[in-house]
């Protein structure tokens, strides 16, 4: 699987590492399907594999991180405004020392965290993602982003022609004169209204921690056992409408060969375990290669 149009975006647990595993186990029958719903869409690689070979009528992308939506917003209706001001925010930080970046750095990210329009708030995201530690998204309990700096010398911000051409693909109308790709901002549970036997599912949610004190959540509320219990039922739901479902999550049993946690949640389905490199750990040496799982119902 070849993908030319790249997240724009570093995330955490980003799948383009795993495009290849995922193509081998896509549907069969996935040319006849006329949707694709996707619930956590984070960066997108999946989903921006499939806009670009024009692979579906139509796209539902959703995320509960209202910041991250709205970037996708700002992309398709105000591509041009939201390039000059990311390109005015990456000459700034170019030109200044070390010292000057970090001080430019905070005081972005505290506007970030303040009232501010819808245009600026997206040109502060991807400078932020660009900038801080490991290209985290991490909220504290008040909603405030609050990853630190991270030291690049030469940070790549954005490539203009990558934002032209996902703007161009995200403004495509149907017959009906509709957007073809839906973009949401709402709880996963919420999205049962678009689930039928002609959709095709990709659930990547907040990774199950496999490193004690792992990273699992991006935003204020966290993605804890309940939510993945919940994100089963889920599952289950669009199994019994006819969807075919593919989700993807990290195996415990990296940390501990006993944890059938996943095993008895999705019991009743396929469960692969596939070779991905780790790449949000504190310490160095964790970022081998682990197994993560791909669980299916076809």
């Amino acid at each position: 699987m070849e993908l030319k149009l790249k997240p724009f975006l570093k995330w955490a647990g980003g799948k383009t590492q795993l495009l290849v595993e995922i193509e081998k186990n896509l549907p069969s029958n996935i040319e006849e399907l006329n949707r694709y719903v996707e619930p956590f869409v984070g960066a997108g690689a999946l989903f921006l594999f499939f806009l670009e070979n024009n692979m579906f009528e139509e796209y539902i992308i959703n995320d509960i991180n209202t910041k991250l939506i709205n970037l996708y917003k700002v992309i398709r209706d105000n591509k041009q405004e939201f390039i000059i001001c990311i390109s005015e925010l990456r000459e700034k930080y170019l030109n200044k020392s070390e010292v000057e970046r970090e001080k430019f750095f905070y005081s972005i990210r505290n506007a970030f965290n303040k009232e501010c329009d819808n245009i600026t708030q997206a040109a502060y995201m991807v400078f932020l993602n660009k900038t801080c530690f490991n290209g985290l998204f991490r909220e504290n309990s008040k909603g405030e982003f609050n990853v630190p700096f991270g030291r690049y010398k030469n940070p790549s911000f954005i490539d203009e022609e990558l934002i032209e051409t996902l703007s161009d693909l995200l403004n495509q109308k149907d017959k009906y004169g509709n957007f073809k790709v839906k973009i949401l901002n709402q709880p996963f549970q919420e999205m049962r209204e678009y689930i039928d036997m002609d959709s095709f599912i990709y659930c990547d949610p907040p990774y199950r921690p496999v490193t004690i004190g792992g990273f699992n959540s991006y935003n204020k509320s966290s993605f804890n056992d309940d939510s993945q219990k919940a994100l089963a039922e889920f599952y289950k739901f669009a199994d019994k409408k006819g969807s075919k479902i593919m989700l993807s999550n990290s195996d415990p049993k990296n940390l501990d060969l006993e944890d059938e946690f996943f095993d008895d949640l999705y019991r009743d389905f396929n469960i692969q375990r596939v070779l991905a490199k780790r790449r949000i750990n504190s310490n160095a040496k964790g970022r081998g290669e682990i197994t993560e799982l791909l669980i299916t119902n076809y």
